[in-house]
């Protein structure tokens, strides 16, 4: 189960359960997910915001403690906007409530990616050890096996190491 840092609700903190979240999307979005509308839909939609509500400051918060050249800090930031439209979003009629049940879904499904890539310590890609709050790194881009390229961090020391060799 991922349980994770806490959110400070009335003075308490409470951990997110972002396995909860994950089993809450696949209802309406998984293979199996089987709703279609009336009251369960309803319910799985306002669950839907609950959920988003609680992780959109967790993401926020994760991604702008990263440096501010950091990839993965942009597109934490990016999905948090883009979660929060659909949030607002208004809903126009009756027969609108599935699609933006199911879009509500997949932005809680990205948030919830987002949320544990960014509570994982930093690593630096060429020594694998962690990279310390304040400490000299730089974006790191490597070509996976697929072709397209991946950025990481790498500490500035490694950088200089590899660029000698």
């Amino acid at each position: 189960m991922t349980v994770a840092q806490g959110v400070p609700i009335g003075g308490t903190e409470y951990p997110l359960d972002v396995q909860l979240m994950r089993q809450s999307v696949l209802r309406l979005i998984g293979e199996t997910a089987a709703v279609t509308g009336g009251a369960e839909l309803e319910v799985l939609a306002l669950q839907m915001r609950g959920h988003m509500q609680l992780l959109i400051p967790e993401v926020e918060k994760a991604a702008l403690a990263r440096p501010t050249d950091d990839i993965p800090r942009y597109c934490a930031l990016a999905c948090v906007g883009e979660a929060g439209l659909r949030l607002n979003a208004r809903l126009t009629a009756a027969q609108d409530a599935l699609p933006r049940a199911r879009r509500l879904a997949r932005s809680l499904n990205a948030l919830c990616d987002h949320y544990e890539s960014l509570i994982q310590p930093m690593r630096c890609v060429l020594c694998e050890q962690l990279i310390g709050e304040g400490a000299d790194s730089a974006p790191y881009g490597q070509v996976n096996e697929t072709g397209s390229t991946e950025t990481s961090r790498a500490h500035s020391r490694c950088l200089a190491r590899q660029r000698r060799r």
